[in-house]
């Protein structure tokens, strides 16, 4: 399996467990314009919004767009490699599937897709030292919610290649709706 594969199940795998046993423990709390500081990077949600299309897209019967303009910077020493589904969006229900990723990775083959708009993050994007990028993450939700979180897990591979995860972030916002 792939690292992008690998991180979503981890981050799935993670969202669970903390709904299942209600855990708080390591995890840090935002809103929109917080900057959140990870032993990688910053990461900033800008905005949200609601659509019922994005350049084109369509999202399926029942389904709409939210649309997430971020920014993140590297503050690590070294340059790093992101992956769009790095953030994962939430909404209230306390339902195990209540998460999406972002719609530039085909959920049933975890195969990255293109951007379809100019300000779209890619699925995979490298940050060297110091750099800052802004961009848009677009994720397909169930209609009816306005209320959202974007969530962050840290995960680290030791020398000896043993993997483990750190603290989660969260920021919780209310999304513009801008639906038909």
């Amino acid at each position: 399996m792939n690292k992008k594969g690998f991180a979503l199940l981890t981050m799935m795998a993670l969202m669970l467990g903390l709904t299942a046993c209600g855990s708080d423990g390591g995890n840090n709390e935002g809103r929109v314009e917080d900057t959140m500081e990870t032993y990688f990077f910053e990461f900033t949600v800008n905005s949200a919004y609601l659509t019922d299309e994005y350049e084109g897209y369509t999202p399926a019967e029942g389904n709409m767009l939210l649309v997430t303009d971020i920014t993140v910077k590297n503050t690590f020493q070294e340059s790093i490699e992101m992956y769009d589904t790095d953030f994962q969006a939430q909404w209230g229900d306390d339902a195990e599937d209540a998460f999406a990723i972002p719609i530039t990775t085909d959920m049933e083959t975890f195969t990255e897709v293109d951007p379809i708009g100019e300000n779209q993050l890619p699925g995979t994007y490298t940050l060297a030292v110091d750099e800052e990028r802004t961009g848009e993450l677009v994720y397909e939700v169930p209609a009816g919610h306005v209320d959202f979180s974007i969530s962050y897990l840290e995960q680290f591979v030791d020398g000896e290649g043993e993997e483990s995860t750190g603290e989660v972030y969260f920021v919780y916002f209310t999304a513009e709706d801008q639906t038909a």
